[in-house]
């Protein structure tokens, strides 16, 4: 199931509380991110033991800098990081957001 953060604070709740999950940064106008966004809801829907975030990036962009910023990863949209004990473990972009990848980077490949 993907649920939406919004805020920084929101964000740093997840950091907390999970061990390992996964954002995506979605564009609402975009239509590759749109492709991107349906592949994620794919992987979330599919048994997977990772919880799924996401953010528009429209709606929430001092949360999209703040994670650019923090983590020294270029933003992109679409874009889909993996966190793993905090920081970010592997992130892929455009059409590189396939629930093939998302999985095969969930397993460590």
């Amino acid at each position: 199931m993907l649920k939406k953060i919004d805020t920084v604070e929101q964000f740093d709740h997840v950091m907390k509380t999970e061990g390992e999950f996964y954002l995506l940064k979605h564009s609402l106008t975009c239509p590759i991110s749109l492709a991107a966004y349906k592949e994620y809801e794919k992987f979330a829907g599919s048994d997977q033991d990772i919880p799924t975030y996401f953010l528009a990036v429209q709606d929430s962009r001092p949360l999209s800098n703040e994670i650019a910023e923090r983590f020294e990863i270029k933003h992109e949209s679409p874009q889909a990081i993996l966190f793993s004990e905090g920081k970010p473990r592997w992130n892929a972009s455009h059409w590189k957001i396939t629930s093939r990848s998302l999985t095969d980077a969930a397993n460590g490949n």
